[in-house]
């Protein structure tokens, strides 16, 4: 079954998207995910410029030799623009294969493991009553397992807290800018690690202890950091403490293992197995936080995630706004045929978004499933789609007080 076309389509319905079409001979359609959030256009040049052309007349069911070929031949391999590209290619040819089949995807990963997903929302607030509020609003709404992101005193603006109480309601806080220049933003390490612990023991105190509660915090902690700040959130029995530390140095975790037993989930940054060794083999993380859509596709990951079981690690699959709901798609199917699953991360986009992209899933009672239409379940209006040209959007950066540029 030949690829006769493959074209590279950029959108900006509620933010911007890149996706990959790829259509057989027998006029079969696969779509795949390329979308690097801040870096979307380096994706859409590599796929259009070096990747389709050698698609062309290539055979679309050989997902396996297509990854392996378009890894090795390139020369320069892994990195976030290489791998989100690889990823589109191999998502669209596993849209494409399961179509043939007639089957949803994870049919043919190996059938379904569950019944459905278990998924978490993202409950934020400027001070504990909007905090509160958000929590009900996330329980209202069917979740069941909530991440908790808070405002600190003395930082203006602090990752996943939107600006404003309307916006507090909604999911839509990722904080990518419409703007032809990122935001700065400021940071106070102390002040952050002093406050999160109270709000963790407010909302324990407001929502009991049965309730599932996740955080993050976002890179911006050296290893001795993170361990007190693990350390000091273990009387409210986190199921996870996100991304604690830059986990370039994999050695780093080991100290951050060492003085604290919450669970820790690492990697919605990192692009291959080969950034997991360490941690994984080590049994240095409890989750794996990649996302389908920049970390090689459903090939790569399923195979980091074999890896991974064999250690008792579990998926997290990264699943915010930024991943398109194609890339979004692929990784419930690939969450449903694990063994090892976890949890999944779950945003829901936009109104327009959901126009663009026709999705089949379904979310009730705190869990997602991927629907058993053939392929993905998700199909792409285009003409939609071309009502929404790209913006540059970027994500802010942060500075400390004296004005050195920080982790983000």
């Amino acid at each position: 079954m030949k690829i006769v076309a493959a074209e590279v389509i950029v959108t900006s319905p509620d933010r911007n998207f890149v996706t990959l079409k790829i259509t057989t001979e027998d006029g079969i359609v696969g779509l795949g995910d390329g979308t690097l959030n801040g870096r979307e256009l380096s994706v859409a040049s590599y796929l259009a410029d070096h990747v389709v052309p050698l698609l062309l007349g290539r055979d679309a069911h050989q997902i396996e030799d297509t990854w392996q070929f378009l890894y090795r031949s390139a020369y320069w391999r892994r990195g976030p623009v290489t791998m989100t590209a690889i990823a589109a290619v191999d998502v669209a040819l596993w849209d494409i294969k399961a179509k043939a089949a007639g089957m949803p995807l994870y049919q043919l990963l190996g059938g379904a493991s569950r019944t459905g997903v278990m998924a978490y929302g993202h409950a934020s607030g400027r001070d504990t009553e909007e905090l509160f509020d958000s929590v009900r609003h996330h329980l209202e709404e069917g979740f069941r397992s909530i991440r908790v992101q808070t405002s600190v005193p003395g930082i203006d603006a602090v990752y996943g807290v939107p600006a404003t109480r309307s916006a507090g309601r909604a999911h839509h806080y990722e904080p990518a800018q419409r703007a032809p220049l990122p935001a700065e933003e400021d940071w106070d390490t102390g002040a952050y690690l002093r406050h999160v612990p109270t709000v963790f023991e407010a909302v324990r105190g407001e929502f009991g202890a049965d309730l599932p509660l996740l955080h993050d915090a976002h890179h911006r902690l050296t290893p001795i950091q993170a361990a007190r700040l693990g350390r000091d959130l273990e009387p409210y029995d986190l199921f996870w403490l996100e991304d604690c530390t830059p986990a370039e140095n994999q050695d780093a975790l080991r100290l951050v293992r060492q003085h604290t037993t919450t669970p820790l989930a690492i990697g919605e940054v990192l692009n291959t197995v080969w950034d997991y060794q360490t941690l994984v083999r080590e049994q240095l993380i409890d989750y794996v936080r990649s996302s389908v859509t920049h970390t090689g596709g459903v090939t790569a990951l399923r195979r980091l995630l074999d890896f991974a079981a064999q250690y008792q690690v579990k998926s997290g699959i990264h699943g915010p706004t930024d991943i398109s709901p194609v890339g979004f798609a692929a990784g419930l199917h690939l969450d449903l045929a694990i063994h090892n699953f976890g949890i999944q991360e779950y945003m829901p986009h936009g109104a327009l978004t959901n126009e663009v992209f026709r999705q089949t899933f379904t979310f009730g009672d705190g869990y997602l499933h991927p629907g058993t239409a053939p392929g993905l379940g998700v199909e792409l209006d285009e003409e939609a789609a071309g009502r929404f040209p790209y913006q540059p959007a970027y994500l802010p950066f942060n500075r400390l007080k004296d004005g050195t540029v920080h982790d983000w």
